[in-house]
C-alpha cells in the first residue's frame, strides 16, 4: 500500500514516515511545502512532492495520483492565527479530502483533535475554539463522503518516547499521547480495514497499540 502524507514534515509525519518506510507492506509518499525539506524524506528511501496545502485541489489531487491510502496529519501549529488555522486545518484538510476523490483514492485517515464534537467549540478556551471549530467541520466533511475513511482523535500530544501501550475507544478519559504512538497507531489503523467507518479516541494506555485497534 503506498500512502501520501499530508504533513509529513511535522513531528507525527516524520515518526509516520520511517515507521512506513520500515513496514514490509507499506510505502511512503510524501507532500512536503519547501524543497528543502526533502533531504530528511530522501535519506528515509522516501518519495517527495512539493505542495503547499493552501494551493488548488488540482494541486492535491497530483500529488495524489499512484497512492493508495491519504493520511492527514497536517496543522498550522500553535503560534499562528485564526486565519492559518482557517486555511490549513479546515480548508487544507476539505482540499485534501475533495482531491483524494478527483485522484480516485479512497482511504483516507484523518488525524484530528481529542474531542470535535459540537459542544467541545462551545466549551474551548477563546484561543483554542477556532481550532477545535475547523477540525470539527473537517471531520464532518469527511463523514459526508464516500471515502473509506477514519477519523483519530488522539489526546494531549507529548514528545516522549512512545510506549507501544494505548487506550482507545469511541470515548476514552482525557490524558496524553506520545507523538511517536500516535504514528505507530495510524500503522496499526492502516493495516486494519475493520477501522473503515469509524472514529476514535487514543490515549496512553496498557494495551499494546494493535490490540487495542484491533478491539475497536
Amino acid at each position: 500500500m503506498k500512502v501520501l502524507i499530508v504533513g509529513a514534515n511535522g513531528q507525527i509525519g516524520k515518526h509516520l514516515v520511517s515507521f512506513i518506510q520500515d513496514h514490509n507492506d507499506l510505502e511512503a509518499k510524501v507532500m512536503i511545502r519547501k524543497e528543502e525539506q526533502a533531504s530528511y524524506f530522501n535519506d528515509l528511501g522516501a518519495e517527495t512532492v512539493v505542495v503547499d496545502l493552501e494551493e488548488g485541489i488540482n494541486a492535491i489531487a497530483k500529488a495524489a495520483e499512484g497512492v493508495d491510502a491519504i493520511v492527514f496529519t497536517a496543522g498550522s501549529g500553535p503560534n499562528t492565527g485564526a486565519d492559518k488555522t482557517i486555511l490549513v486545518d479546515l480548508d487544507g484538510a476539505v482540499k485534501t479530502i475533495e482531491a483524494a476523490k478527483e485522484a480516485g483514492v479512497k482511504r483516507f485517515i484523518m488525524i484530528s483533535s481529542f474531542d470535535t464534537r459540537r459542544n467541545a467549540i462551545q466549551s474551548a478556551p477563546s484561543s483554542f475554539a477556532p481550532y477545535v471549530a475547523a477540525k470539527h467541520y473537517a471531520d464532518e466533511w469527511l463523514k459526508t463522503t464516500d471515502l473509506d475513511y477514519t477519523i483519530i482523535h488522539p489526546g494531549a500530544l507529548t514528545n516522549d518516547n512512545g510506549i507501544g501501550k494505548v487506550n482507545a475507544a469511541i470515548e476514552v478519559e482525557r490524558n496524553e499521547i506520545p507523538r511517536e504512538d500516535v504514528a505507530s497507531v495510524i500503522v496499526a489503523t492502516l493495516e486494519n480495514d475493520a477501522t473503515i467507518g469509524k472514529e476514535f479516541q487514543v490515549v496512553t494506555g496498557t494495551t499494546p497499540i494493535k490490540d487495542g485497534i484491533n478491539s475497536l
